[in-house]
């Protein structure tokens, strides 16, 4: 059974990190977790009172230790999904510039993905609308 709409829709920034070769960065979920061995995008939720460029800032800090400016976050598009137990609002958002060098903090593993490998990455039914809107882009 879907979400019923009784709670208000979880919001999740995400970001597509992009390198010179137009290969996007992707995480897949440790063990342990929901969704544990599936591939996203690196983000994750906002805490009340924040932005979601600052909620990126911040998660890309603590994922994995790199330094990004809003002003580099370029809003891109969003999915909304409705899973068995949760209603999800999924914002993607497009960068090309941060600082420092990209180290897994929280378990994860890595890997840089070109935009027509990207349906060879099991990723959350969420994320899927996503994955077809970067390729036509990049």
């Amino acid at each position: 059974m879907a979400a019923t709409g009784a709670e208000p829709p979880l919001t999740v920034v995400c970001v597509a990190l992009v390198d010179g070769e137009d290969r996007v960065l992707l995480a897949r979920r440790p063990e342990g977790k929901p969704m544990a061995g599936l591939w996203e995008f690196p983000g994750g939720k906002l805490k009340p009172g924040e932005t979601p460029e600052a909620a990126l800032v911040r998660e890309l800090k603590e994922e994995l230790g790199v330094d990004i400016l809003a002003a580099d976050l370029a809003p891109f598009t969003f999915a909304s999904h409705a899973y068995d137990a949760f209603h999800i609002v999924l914002l993607l958002y497009l960068c090309r510039r941060w600082t420092g060098e990209i180290v897994p903090h929280e378990g994860q593993e890595l890997a840089w993905v070109g935009p027509q490998r990207l349906d060879a990455y099991a990723m959350p039914a969420a994320d899927q609308p996503l994955v077809a809107m970067l390729r036509d882009v990049l």
